[in-house]
Parts: C-alpha cells; sequence; structure tokens
C-alpha cells in the first residue's frame, strides 16, 4: 500500500472474470443444464465450506495436500470443498428420506484446490456435475456417456472422445498378478502415465515398493494396448480370464460399447482406452475422460466414473453412484484456442440509439417493447453524437442498432442498422420490432 492506495490484484491461481469472457462462460452453464435436465437430472447446491472430516481422506493424500483448511472463529476444524462428488455422498446420506433413490442431480458450482496453477489449471475453478445415486444398474453408466455426448456436441464440439475403462476390469488384473493388496496405489501411479510417460511410472512404482519391475511393466503392457473397441476387449479377456472382477467389468464395457453402437453414436467418439485408471480413490467401476481431438494436450475436459462405496463413511444405507464433471474452465479455455468464442461483452443484441433529449420517452418504449418480443435490447444512457454510439456499439459487439431522429418520428419510421454488414432499412415504428428481431437472431 503506497499513499493509502491498495493495490489491486488477484492471487496467485484466481482470476476475475470481464464480460467478454462471462458471456461465454454462462452459455456454457446454461448448455450444460439444459442438456442434464433433458436427461432428468435436478439441480442441487451445497456449502463452500464442510467440516474437514467430511471430505479428508475421499480423494487420496493428494487431495488431502490440496485442501484450503482452517479453524474457523467457532474453534471448527473446516476445508472448502475439492470437487463436487463428496460432498454429494454427505448431501444424499443426510437427505436420503427426502430424496429417495434413484436420485439423479447435476450441481454447477466453484471448487478450490491448492495445487500449483499452470495451463487449464487454477485453484479456484467450476465444475458441472451430474450424478445417478442409489443404482448399480449398468444403464447408469451407459446413460452416462450418453450425456457427455450430448453436452459437447451441444456445445458444438464434433472431434472429441470420450475415454471409457473400468475399474473392475484393472483390479481383477492386478490380482492376477499378486497385487490386490496396493491396488489402490497401482492405479493412482498408473493415473499419472499421460503427465510423466512410461519410465516415471514404472520408478514410481518400484521405488515406492508399490510393485517390482516386471509387475509394473505387466501394467503399463496392459494399458498400452490399442486399437478398435472390439479387438482391445478381445486383448484384455485373454489377460483377465479367470478373475471375477476383471470379467465382470469386461462385461459392463462391451455392454456399454454395444449399447452405445446400437444408436448410432460414432465408435470414434467413444474408446476404450485401458491406460484410463482416475486417481481419485473412490471410484469402483467404469471411468470416463474425455478429450478434444484438435487440442489434446490441455488434458480431460470431462471426467468421471462409478463409485459404489463413497457414501458408506456417512450411512448405513448402501448409496451407490455414477457420474461425471465438466471442466469448464478448462474448456473454456480450450474453446478460446480453438477460436470457438465470439468477442461480445453485450448480453443484448440490440442498441437503442439515444439522439433526441427530449425524446427518450420513445427510446424507452422502443426497448420496452423489443424486450417483451424476446429480444434483448439496451438504451445508450446520454444523447451523444450517432458516431459515438455506433462505435460503442460496435466495440461490445451489438449486432443491431435502431436509430430515429426529427425527420424518423415526423414519418413514424426507424433506421434498423445491421452492424455486421453496415446496412440500413428503413422501417415503419409497427415492424422495428420483427425487423430488428430477425437481424439480431442470424
Amino acid at each position: 500500500m503506497t499513499d493509502g492506495i491498495i493495490k489491486p490484484q488477484t492471487l496467485r491461481g484466481f482470476r476475475d472474470y470481464l464480460p467478454e469472457a462471462m458471456l461465454p462462460r454462462e452459455r456454457l452453464m446454461e448448455t450444460a443444464r439444459q442438456v442434464y435436465r433433458s436427461f432428468g437430472y435436478s439441480p442441487i447446491d451445497t456449502p463452500a465450506l464442510e467440516y474437514s472430516e467430511i471430505l479428508l481422506g475421499k480423494g487420496g493424500a493428494e487431495s488431502d495436500k490440496q485442501l484450503f483448511r482452517f479453524t474457523d472463529q467457532g474453534g471448527r476444524d473446516v476445508a472448502m470443498r475439492f470437487d463436487l462428488t463428496v460432498p454429494l455422498a454427505r448431501f444424499t446420506a443426510q437427505h436420503l428420506t427426502e430424496l429417495g433413490t434413484p436420485f439423479k442431480r447435476y450441481h454447477i458450482a466453484p471448487v478450490w484446490r491448492a495445487e500449483r496453477p499452470q495451463r487449464g489449471r487454477f485453484r479456484e475453478f467450476y465444475q458441472c456435475d451430474f450424478d445417478t445415486i442409489g443404482t448399480t444398474s449398468n444403464a447408469a453408466d451407459v446413460e452416462t456417456a450418453l450425456v457427455i455426448h450430448e453436452l459437447f456436441r451441444a456445445l458444438g464440439f464434433e472431434r472429441f472422445s470420450i475415454r471409457v475403462n473400468h475399474r473392475a476390469l484393472l483390479n481383477g488384473y492386478l490380482e492376477k498378478l499378486g497385487l490386490a493388496d496396493n491396488a489402490t496405489a497401482v492405479l493412482r501411479c498408473l493415473d499419472k502415465l499421460h503427465k510423466i510417460g512410461t519410465e516415471a511410472v514404472i520408478e514410481e512404482m518400484t521405488r515406492e515398493k508399490i510393485a517390482t519391475a516386471g509387475q509394473a511393466q505387466s501394467i503399463l503392457d496392459l494399458a498400452s494396448i490399442q486399437g478398435d473397441n472390439d479387438s482391445v476387449l478381445a486383448a484384455l479377456d485373454a489377460l483377465i480370464a479367470g478373475s471375477e472382477s476383471g470379467e465382470h467389468g469386461a462385461g459392463c464395457l462391451r455392454e456399454l460399447f454395444g449399447l452405445a453402437k446400437a444408436l448410432g453414436i460414432d465408435a470414434g467418439r467413444l474408446r476404450l482406452d485401458p491406460s484410463i485408471a482416475r486417481g481419485l480413490d473412490y471410484y469402483t467401476g467404469t471411468v470416463y475422460e474425455t478429450l478434444l481431438d484438435d487440442l489434446p494436450g490441455i488434458g480431460s475436459v470431462c471426467s468421471g466414473g462409478r463409485y459404489d462405496n463413497l457414501a458408506g463413511l456417512y450411512t448405513k444405507q448402501p448409496l451407490p453412484g455414477v457420474g461425471a464433471s465438466l471442466g469448464l474452465d478448462r474448456l473454456l479455455d480450450a474453446m478460446g484456442e480453438l477460436g470457438m468464442h465470439t468477442k461480445r461483452t453485450a448480453p443484448a443484441p440490440v442498441l437503442v440509439v439515444f439522439f433526441l433529449a427530449d425524446r427518450l420517452g420513445d427510446y424507452l418504449g422502443l426497448a420496452q417493447r423489443l424486450r417483451a418480443g424476446g429480444i434483448g435490447a439496451e438504451l445508450y444512457p446520454e444523447p451523444k453524437p450517432i458516431g459515438r454510439q455506433l462505435k460503442y456499439a460496435d466495440r461490445r459487439g451489438f449486432r443491431v442498432a435502431v436509430i430515429a431522429g426529427d425527420d424518423e418520428f415526423a414519418r413514424g419510421v426507424w433506421q434498423v442498422k445491421d452492424l455486421a454488414t453496415a446496412e440500413s432499412i428503413e422501417v415503419s415504428d409497427e415492424a422495428v420490432v420483427a425487423r430488428a428481431g430477425a437481424i439480431a437472431e442470424r
């Protein structure tokens, strides 16, 4: 602070959002809401703060290290939620009588992780989750993949791939390798494969005495199997033969891919990837990661899986669940890099130009009529020169400007200007709303 002035700055890993960034964020959230609701998911919300015991140990040691945890003024040990899944488990256990099962929810809200900021990764970010609670049916797992697919198509993506695997299949193979007791640690290491590479994963497994070098290599050999879904499943069948757990996982995946194919889902968009493990400890079944084909380096932009035991910490009632989380901030950054955002800061498409001070009521009246017709309209607040107002409209990305001066008012007409083409057309007062709306919708 200098001369009583506090330096305006944001904390590292946090950011402000200007209108140009907030408009696409809100559009993305609204698209997610529409897709989730179309599949029957209901909205919920939970507090940003939870008792630390609710969150600790649920996502693994790494998640515990990343908690924003403190003692509040009441002396309570509290922490900020690091995801929306653990609070969901607490929520459903607490409100089970009112909710009933199966219960389908979506939740769009911020989460906090005290990790090192990097490309596409911040300490505060939004998640857009959807989950089905109270059923072990593979139908819910299949639907989860369908929701992800529909969501990305609704967002305007054509080139993306949903990578799918099954924890039971991986656990079955680890049983055959004699690593059942170390399964959680092994899968946590495997989840780092695409970040640190094969040699580093093997080195970590052996250094931490999670697996021998031979066992680690066998795990990486399984993870490297590639091909179409049927050929990968055939190769995995040979490796897990005799393992009840592994065969169950393979069966679930075979049904998922078969149903997706029958529903017309492009096989290139839904792929079996044996290297996908998901690092959080609570996953027990199907796991999902979604990559953008044109920007794979940004990582998964929608991930999740099945967790059959998470709520068991809060209730004796079995509450299995499955779902996924859209990484809103990471996806928005990716969409920006791919040129999918329009540079607009005007939430309304029409600017009503305020030209004559004594005609304020007429300009306000037109703005009201436009809004009544379902067309967003902003009135410029001062009777400034038209050129200045049109420059404002261009800078903020309005689509239409509606203008009238003494001559237009005398004749009962308006000038409707298409700001993309700079073309103007004169229309009657009765037709102005329809004409402005038609241009705004282009």
